[in-house]
């Protein structure tokens, strides 16, 4: 409702990836958490792999040739909803552009 402050944001940072997880299971995208070290990250896909310090998530978007460096994307924890829109958004972009490759013929059991 307006005017109800926003939730706490969670500290347990393997808690945040959960939730994570499950929005982006809402989405239809499979995903998987795992954690230590203090941090959380949930596995998306192949190059996205969103991390979790229980106050924030944070991904990697892209790559600064000028900078030499990563690019990343963050939001707040307490909003995972919105975080897994936005790395539905990335998760999209990366399925055009990095297409898996396929198996070869004999780990599909086509005939040689």
């Amino acid at each position: 409702m307006p005017g109800e402050p926003p939730p706490p944001i969670p500290t347990d940072p393997c808690q945040a990836a959960e939730f994570l997880r499950k929005a982006l299971e809402e989405q239809g995208i499979a995903s998987d958490v795992h954690d230590g070290y203090g941090l959380a990250l949930v596995s998306v896909w192949v190059g996205l792999v969103v991390w979790c310090d229980g106050e924030r998530f944070w991904w990697r978007t892209g790559w600064d040739a000028r900078r030499g460096r990563s690019v990343y994307a963050w939001h707040p924890a307490n909003d995972p909803v919105r975080a897994a829109r936005r790395v539905v958004f990335r998760y999209t972009e990366i399925r055009e552009t990095h297409r898996l490759p396929e198996p070869p013929a004999e780990a599909r059991g086509d005939p040689a």
